[in-house]
C-alpha cells in the first residue's frame, strides 16, 4: 500500500517519461513486478499508512495508534 498516487501511476506506465529518465533500471524493481503481476500497489491514505511509524517523526496520537496496529505494547501496560 503506497500514500503516493504518483509512484502508484508510474507502476503501472511502463513508458519512461522525461522526468523518470534519472531514475537507474534497478530501481525499477517494484513496476517490473507489478507489471508482471508479481504484487499490486494500491493508494492508502496517509492516515493509515502505518509504516509512517519507522519512517516520520510523528503526534504523540498518531504514534500510539499505528503502535497498537503494529501489535506493540508498551512496557507500562503490563
Amino acid at each position: 500500500m503506497c500514500d503516493n498516487t504518483s509512484a502508484i501511476n508510474l507502476s503501472k506506465n511502463p513508458v519512461h517519461h522525461s522526468r523518470t529518465k534519472h531514475i537507474d533500471i534497478r530501481h525499477h524493481f517494484l513496476r517490473d513486478h507489478a507489471l508482471k503481476g508479481d504484487i499490486s500497489l494500491s493508494f492508502i491514505s496517509t492516515d493509515n499508512q502505518i509504516a509512517d511509524i519507522f519512517t516520520k517523526p510523528l503526534k504523540e496520537d498518531t504514534f500510539i495508534k499505528f503502535r497498537r496496529d503494529l501489535g506493540i505494547c508498551n512496557f507500562s501496560d503490563f
